[in-house]
């Protein structure tokens, strides 16, 4: 017959689940500050009781957390708080009496106070009607024991287990919780809220102590919770946590605040938020069933897909799902919220240029990780790198990846929503569960890596082009020529050859922008055929198919000549269309031959809807035409017309398929009274940044995907003509929230102009 046998764990468990598997006093402070929370405390003070000069350890330092939570009955005391790994931790669904997510779960924390000292002393009183006249002591005392609980036998040196630890449970009148008022961080707690609580002192401490390890306290204790709700949460969409939540930490050396006000930095970091974001993504949420992300970014709502194209294409994304046929789903790892706020460490001379100052502000923070409002240590630290950036830019692309320190953001997630994504036992981040955490963290990375190399290098490419036009603006090519004709003004041989040089230059920027305006001519013929060549092929498919079965009918002796010419004339109809739209396109082809001549804008404005109409459609994006007064009125050629007219639609669909809005539209306002037509659509608008810029070549804020040539061709199609185009800049020219451009086709030299 076998033997039965039982686990009987060593006392030196203990300090396994304490000072060796907690990594530092940070984490430890952390671990007891979240049991205060989920036992519904208002407020918790941590306090250094004794230290000497410089934070010297004496043997009278006590570190003390102390809170006015519901306390422990006599029965959590002996059947719960004494035993570790707690069996009720691992409910998903528990939450407090202030509808707080309970954070413990592994039922281990508190031993955490086995990394600050050796010897424990425990006050609660608890909430309980039954009990709350009294409270209860518990003395843990380990001075007596080493690391490893041997006994003090020097001939037999064993350990001791687990079970023959004994400590007295001491029940006393009230003496610590006794309704007296209580001040946490200025702000005044009254007695009747502070009759119950816990208070665990700390003594006979392990280790020194330094100002390091308290700024590191102090940290903890700043950002226990989401330092972004009071931060980010005004001026958006999300839900604020409710007073119920949140609990006031402080932080004391004996009776001296050291939390101080951290208010002064959120308000800087605030303003940096708002003022000095390159990228501002804000209001983000993925979506574990549709995979889709969305988000507001710079004031934009967008939608992007976890397996679209942008996402799939970042080289992460395929080193991590694979590619081609060889793509494996995401795991369903759960909902996620997030914000990120992304800043240009090299920005010189631009309103995103950063102080020492704020460049020292932003890299005390990374991307914090809060699992339902309360954080995931040490994802935010400053030294911290749990989404490997740095190492991706190593071994990946560093083009391909912002620097760890130019983004502060936070990540939420919740324990009931995303089950699968576990705190280690060490407290040191996420445990490696199957594929959810590594799934959730590539889709993290993979979509920082969009908005590196799409929205950010649309910002980079756009200040070089803004520098660059810069230069032709303020004509320093002619004044360095100038200035060397100036040099060599003596010198005859010199001063020829920089004449020529002058020469050489104005006739190759000549020639390329007449190129421009041509390849741009021709771009607005691509842009007509592109989108008409869709309606044109379905109906040439369909005459096809009709010749077809007429040809076949023709050889049938039983010929019907009657529903043959019902087919012919429909026939007839599919080729007029084509032959209509082919000759709408050739408009648009400059020629010569064309003649300058007054054109009603409103006519040439339908053929390009007619044009656009499938673009429209998909969008969907409406269009709406307002005419006042008597018909708009332009005195050039039909192509002219019809280039302004093509970039200007082409411009706003680009634009208005960018965002996730249901009400998409075109409003474009023909006021013959003026002679003027206001070209709106409720899309991002132009950035500030940029409105200096759009109207010169190659300029554009669409990145690689932008030829830069449309609006300076449509405004040089104008100026040719003596008209003339400007973005609305007073409140009467702007009739949607997006781009307004106003067309006048007033000449110049007319009267009351």
């Amino acid at each position: 017959m076998g033997e039965t046998l039982k686990i009987r764990p060593y006392a030196r468990l203990l300090t396994m689940l304490g000072d060796q598997l907690i990594k530092n006093e940070q984490i430890a402070v952390t671990e007891l500050m979240k049991n205060s929370y989920d036992a519904d405390a208002d407020w918790v003070k941590v306090s250094f009781e004794g230290f000497g000069d410089n934070w010297k350890v004496l043997p009278s330092s006590t570190i003390v957390i102390e809170d006015n939570g519901i306390g422990m009955t006599k029965d959590i005391i002996s059947g719960s708080w004494m035993n570790p790994a707690t069996p009720n931790k691992v409910d998903k669904d528990r939450t407090s009496k202030k509808h707080r997510i309970i954070q413990g779960e592994k039922g281990i924390g508190r031993y955490a106070m086995l990394k600050l000292g050796r010897t424990v002393k425990l006050t609660t009183r608890p909430e309980n009607e039954s009990e709350q006249n009294v409270e209860y002591t518990v003395h843990l005392n380990f001075e007596d024991f080493d690391d490893n609980f041997f006994t003090n036998d020097d001939d037999k040196k064993e350990g001791i287990f687990l079970d023959s630890l004994q400590f007295n449970l001491e029940t006393n009148d009230p003496v610590v919780f006794t309704g007296q008022d209580v001040v946490v961080n200025n702000i005044l707690f009254e007695g009747w809220k502070n009759v119950h609580g816990t208070r665990i002192e700390i003594s006979n401490l392990r280790g020194k102590w330094n100002q390091r390890k308290v700024d590191d306290v102090k940290e903890s204790i700043i950002r226990f919770g989401s330092l972004f709700d009071e931060i980010i949460l005004d001026d958006s969409n999300m839900k604020t946590r409710s007073e119920e939540e949140k609990m006031t930490v402080g932080l004391y050396r004996d009776v001296e605040n050291l939390t101080g006000d951290d208010k002064t930095d959120q308000t800087f970091l605030r303003n940096l938020f708002d003022n000095k974001t390159v990228i501002r993504i804000t209001s983000g949420r993925y979506d574990s069933d549709s995979q889709n992300l969305y988000f507001i970014e710079n004031d934009i709502p967008k939608v992007l897909s976890a397996n679209g194209p942008e996402m799939r294409g970042q080289r992460i994304y395929k080193k991590h799902f694979g590619e081609g046929n060889n793509v494996r789903p995401v795991s369903k790892f759960g909902d996620f919220e997030f914000d990120f706020y992304i800043f240009d460490f090299n920005a010189k001379g631009n309103k995103y240029e950063l102080s020492l100052e704020a460049k020292k502000l932003i890299k005390e923070h990374r991307i914090y990780l809060l699992r339902d409002g309360i954080r995931v240590l040490p994802y935010g630290d400053a030294t911290d790198d749990w989404l490997q950036i740095d190492v991706s830019r190593g071994i990946i692309s560093a083009g391909g990846f912002f620097s760890n320190d130019q983004v502060v953001g936070r990540i939420k997630i919740t324990k009931i929503g995303n089950p699968h994504l576990k705190d280690k036992t060490n407290r040191e981040g996420l445990i490696d569960d199957e594929d959810f955490t590594a799934d959730f963290i590539c889709i993290i990375k993979a979509f920082l890596s969009y908005l590196r190399t799409e929205s950010y290098k649309t910002y980079l490419d756009n200040e070089k082009k803004q520098k660059d036009i810069e230069i032709v603006k303020a004509q320093r090519v002619e004044k360095e020529i100038n200035d060397l004709k100036d040099y060599f003004k003596d010198n005859g041989r010199a001063k020829e050859l920089v004449s020529q040089l002058e020469k050489t230059y104005k006739a190759e920027r000549k020639y390329l922008l007449e190129r421009a305006q041509r390849t741009e001519a021709l771009a607005a013929v691509g842009l007509s055929v592109e989108t008409a060549s869709h309606d044109i092929m379905l109906m040439y498919g369909k005459g096809i198919d009709t010749l077809s079965r007429l040809l076949k009918a023709s050889q049938d002796p039983d010929f019907d000549c009657h529903s043959a010419l019902e087919e012919l004339t429909k026939l007839y109809g599919m080729f007029t269309y084509v032959k209509n739209q082919l000759s709408d396109m050739q408009k648009l082809f400059v020629s010569s031959k064309q003649s300058r001549k007054n054109i009603r804008v409103k006519d040439m404005l339908d053929k390009v809807i007619s044009i656009y109409q499938n673009s429209l459609k998909d969008g969907p994006i409406n269009v709406e035409v307002t005419e006042i007064g008597s018909p708009v009125i332009a005195k050039c050629t039909m192509a002219e017309v019809l280039q302004v007219l093509i970039n200007l639609i082409d411009n706003s669909i680009y634009w208005l398929n960018t965002i996730d809005r249901s009400d998409k539209t075109i409003l474009v306002t023909l006021d013959g009274n003026s002679n003027q037509m206001i070209f709106s659509d409720n899309g991002p608008g132009v950035r500030d940044d940029d409105k200096g810029y759009i109207f010169e070549p190659f300029f554009s804020g669409k990145g690689s995907e932008g030829r830069g040539l449309g609006l300076y061709i449509i405004r040089s199609i104008l100026n040719n003509n003596d008209y003339s185009i400007h973005l609305a800049d007073i409140r009467q020219e702007k009739k949607l929230s997006g781009a307004n451009f106003v067309v006048s086709f007033v000449k110049d030299d007319e009267d009351g102009y």
